[in-house]
Protein backbone atom coordinates (compact mmCIF):
# COMPACT_ATOMS: atom_id res chain seq x y z
CA UNK A 1 0.00 0.00 0.00
CA UNK A 2 1.65 3.53 -0.97
CA UNK A 3 2.46 6.58 1.25
CA UNK A 4 -1.21 8.10 -0.13
CA UNK A 5 -3.41 5.25 1.18
CA UNK A 6 -1.67 4.93 4.46
CA UNK A 7 -2.09 9.26 4.87
CA UNK A 8 -5.70 8.61 3.57
CA UNK A 9 -6.55 5.49 5.93
CA UNK A 10 -4.68 7.06 8.98
CA UNK A 11 -6.61 11.07 8.29
CA UNK A 12 -9.85 8.98 7.99
CA UNK A 13 -9.55 6.72 11.40
CA UNK A 14 -8.22 10.78 12.84
CA UNK A 15 -10.83 12.66 11.16
CA UNK A 16 -14.17 11.11 10.32
CA UNK A 17 -16.80 12.88 8.06
CA UNK A 18 -18.86 13.44 11.23
CA UNK A 19 -18.88 15.73 13.77
CA UNK A 20 -19.84 13.92 16.44
CA UNK A 21 -17.73 11.28 14.95
CA UNK A 22 -14.67 13.08 15.12
CA UNK A 23 -15.87 14.05 19.29
CA UNK A 24 -15.96 10.34 19.44
CA UNK A 25 -12.67 9.64 18.40
CA UNK A 26 -11.29 12.26 20.10
CA UNK A 27 -12.93 11.29 23.75
CA UNK A 28 -12.73 7.49 22.48
CA UNK A 29 -8.86 8.21 22.03
CA UNK A 30 -8.08 10.11 25.38
CA UNK A 31 -10.06 9.60 28.22
CA UNK A 32 -10.33 5.44 27.38
CA UNK A 33 -6.64 5.12 26.52
CA UNK A 34 -5.82 7.41 30.16
CA UNK A 35 -8.52 4.69 31.43
CA UNK A 36 -6.05 2.18 30.16
CA UNK A 37 -2.86 3.21 30.62
CA UNK A 38 -2.67 5.20 33.50
CA UNK A 39 -5.59 4.44 36.15
CA UNK A 40 -5.89 0.87 35.07
CA UNK A 41 -2.19 0.05 35.62
CA UNK A 42 -2.88 2.12 38.80
CA UNK A 43 -5.63 0.64 39.88
CA UNK A 44 -5.03 -3.33 39.26
CA UNK A 45 -1.30 -3.15 38.17
CA UNK A 46 -0.35 -5.14 41.57
CA UNK A 47 -3.72 -6.54 42.41
CA UNK A 48 -2.09 -10.32 41.97
CA UNK A 49 1.01 -9.94 44.45
CA UNK A 50 -1.55 -8.51 46.55
CA UNK A 51 -4.21 -10.83 46.25
CA UNK A 52 -3.89 -12.87 49.55
CA UNK A 53 -5.79 -16.26 50.76
CA UNK A 54 -3.17 -18.82 52.46
CA UNK A 55 -0.08 -16.69 53.31
CA UNK A 56 1.39 -20.38 54.08
CA UNK A 57 0.82 -21.97 50.15
CA UNK A 58 1.03 -19.58 47.28
CA UNK A 59 -0.13 -21.93 45.23
CA UNK A 60 -3.78 -21.35 46.43
CA UNK A 61 -2.84 -17.61 46.56
CA UNK A 62 -2.68 -18.52 42.43
CA UNK A 63 -4.87 -20.69 41.86
CA UNK A 64 -7.59 -18.56 43.88
CA UNK A 65 -6.59 -15.25 41.79
CA UNK A 66 -6.44 -17.24 38.47
CA UNK A 67 -10.37 -18.06 39.33
CA UNK A 68 -11.27 -14.55 40.86
CA UNK A 69 -9.86 -13.25 37.39
CA UNK A 70 -10.04 -15.75 34.88
CA UNK A 71 -8.95 -12.52 32.68
CA UNK A 72 -7.26 -9.32 33.91
CA UNK A 73 -9.82 -5.91 33.44
CA UNK A 74 -6.43 -4.64 31.48
CA UNK A 75 -6.99 -6.83 28.91
CA UNK A 76 -10.10 -6.96 28.68
CA UNK A 77 -10.37 -3.21 27.84
CA UNK A 78 -7.56 -3.67 25.71
CA UNK A 79 -9.18 -5.90 23.94
CA UNK A 80 -12.39 -3.89 23.78
CA UNK A 81 -10.69 -1.21 22.31
CA UNK A 82 -8.96 -3.01 19.24
CA UNK A 83 -12.15 -5.01 18.47
CA UNK A 84 -14.28 -1.47 18.49
CA UNK A 85 -12.05 0.19 16.16
CA UNK A 86 -12.05 -2.45 13.53
CA UNK A 87 -15.66 -1.39 11.87
CA UNK A 88 -14.48 2.05 11.26
CA UNK A 89 -10.94 1.02 10.73
CA UNK A 90 -12.58 -1.34 7.41
CA UNK A 91 -14.16 1.61 6.36
CA UNK A 92 -11.70 4.19 6.57
CA UNK A 93 -9.51 1.29 4.74
CA UNK A 94 -11.95 0.96 2.46
CA UNK A 95 -12.22 4.66 1.67
CA UNK A 96 -8.60 4.82 1.36
CA UNK A 97 -8.08 2.13 -1.08
CA UNK A 98 -10.70 3.87 -3.22
CA UNK A 99 -9.31 7.25 -2.88
CA UNK A 100 -11.99 8.52 -1.69
CA UNK A 101 -11.83 12.37 0.09
CA UNK A 102 -12.71 12.93 3.56
CA UNK A 103 -15.52 15.38 2.31
CA UNK A 104 -16.98 12.96 -0.23
CA UNK A 105 -17.09 10.25 2.07
CA UNK A 106 -21.10 10.70 2.83
CA UNK A 107 -21.92 12.37 -0.20
CA UNK A 108 -22.58 8.66 -1.79
CA UNK A 109 -25.59 6.44 -1.02
CA UNK A 110 -23.28 3.35 -0.55
CA UNK A 111 -20.73 4.74 1.02
CA UNK A 112 -23.13 6.42 3.83
CA UNK A 113 -24.97 3.02 4.09
CA UNK A 114 -21.19 1.74 4.73
CA UNK A 115 -20.22 4.06 7.10
CA UNK A 116 -23.70 3.94 9.02
CA UNK A 117 -23.31 0.07 9.38
CA UNK A 118 -19.70 0.50 10.67
CA UNK A 119 -21.03 2.41 13.10
CA UNK A 120 -23.73 0.00 14.28
CA UNK A 121 -21.57 -2.86 14.22
CA UNK A 122 -19.48 -0.51 16.88
CA UNK A 123 -22.55 -0.13 18.76
CA UNK A 124 -23.15 -3.58 18.76
CA UNK A 125 -19.47 -4.28 19.81
CA UNK A 126 -19.83 -1.98 22.60
CA UNK A 127 -23.25 -3.81 23.89
CA UNK A 128 -21.74 -6.86 24.12
CA UNK A 129 -18.25 -5.97 25.78
CA UNK A 130 -20.77 -4.32 28.08
CA UNK A 131 -22.42 -7.28 28.61
CA UNK A 132 -19.56 -9.24 29.02
CA UNK A 133 -17.45 -7.00 31.21
CA UNK A 134 -20.59 -7.74 33.63
CA UNK A 135 -20.82 -11.38 33.29
CA UNK A 136 -16.62 -11.36 34.33
CA UNK A 137 -16.56 -8.27 37.09
CA UNK A 138 -20.12 -7.66 38.02
CA UNK A 139 -20.54 -3.86 39.58
CA UNK A 140 -18.81 -4.22 42.78
CA UNK A 141 -15.97 -5.64 43.86
CA UNK A 142 -16.26 -7.16 47.34
CA UNK A 143 -13.96 -6.95 50.14
CA UNK A 144 -13.57 -10.74 50.66
CA UNK A 145 -13.62 -13.84 47.87
CA UNK A 146 -14.74 -17.34 48.33
CA UNK A 147 -12.58 -19.07 47.02
CA UNK A 148 -13.33 -23.11 46.07
CA UNK A 149 -10.09 -24.97 46.53
CA UNK A 150 -11.59 -28.44 46.47
CA UNK A 151 -9.70 -29.37 42.71
CA UNK A 152 -6.58 -27.97 44.46
CA UNK A 153 -6.36 -30.16 47.74
CA UNK A 154 -8.50 -32.52 46.27
CA UNK A 155 -11.25 -31.80 49.02
CA UNK A 156 -13.96 -29.68 49.28
CA UNK A 157 -12.68 -26.68 50.63
CA UNK A 158 -13.65 -22.75 50.80
CA UNK A 159 -10.67 -20.22 51.51
CA UNK A 160 -11.55 -16.75 52.02
CA UNK A 161 -9.22 -14.11 50.28
CA UNK A 162 -8.34 -10.69 50.91
CA UNK A 163 -9.18 -8.30 47.94
CA UNK A 164 -6.93 -5.52 47.69
CA UNK A 165 -8.14 -1.82 46.60
CA UNK A 166 -11.33 -3.20 46.32
CA UNK A 167 -13.86 -0.02 46.25
CA UNK A 168 -11.10 1.96 44.77
CA UNK A 169 -12.29 -1.20 42.14
CA UNK A 170 -15.54 -0.76 42.35
CA UNK A 171 -15.32 3.15 41.80
CA UNK A 172 -13.56 2.10 38.81
CA UNK A 173 -15.72 -0.12 37.07
CA UNK A 174 -18.52 2.03 37.34
CA UNK A 175 -16.41 4.29 36.15
CA UNK A 176 -15.74 2.02 33.28
CA UNK A 177 -19.27 1.38 32.52
CA UNK A 178 -20.03 5.04 31.82
CA UNK A 179 -17.57 5.55 29.81
CA UNK A 180 -18.89 2.59 27.42
CA UNK A 181 -22.67 4.06 27.78
CA UNK A 182 -21.31 7.26 26.87
CA UNK A 183 -19.57 6.31 23.67
CA UNK A 184 -22.71 4.18 22.73
CA UNK A 185 -24.73 7.41 23.01
CA UNK A 186 -22.33 9.08 20.80
CA UNK A 187 -22.65 6.65 18.67
CA UNK A 188 -26.40 6.74 17.86
CA UNK A 189 -26.04 10.44 17.85
CA UNK A 190 -23.59 10.11 14.85
CA UNK A 191 -26.23 8.23 13.03
CA UNK A 192 -28.92 10.81 14.19
CA UNK A 193 -26.68 13.35 12.53
CA UNK A 194 -26.07 11.50 9.15
CA UNK A 195 -29.52 11.15 9.06
CA UNK A 196 -30.32 14.66 9.80
CA UNK A 197 -27.51 15.83 6.85
CA UNK A 198 -29.18 13.15 4.08
CA UNK A 199 -32.68 15.13 4.65
CA UNK A 200 -31.52 18.54 4.26
CA UNK A 201 -31.85 19.70 8.31
CA UNK A 202 -28.02 19.89 8.46
CA UNK A 203 -26.19 21.53 5.88
CA UNK A 204 -22.48 18.97 4.66
CA UNK A 205 -18.88 20.48 4.94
Amino acid sequence: MSANYMRSFSEGCLRPPTVIGQFHTLFFGSVRMFFLGVLGFAVYGNEALHFSCDLDKREVNLFCYNQFRPITPQVFWALQLVIVLVPGAFFHLYAACKSIKQEDNLQKSFYTHFYIFSVFLRIILEAVAFWLQIQLFGFRVNAIYMCDVGALEKKFNITPCMVPEHFEKTIFLIATYTVTVITVVLCVAEIFEISCRRLGFLKTR
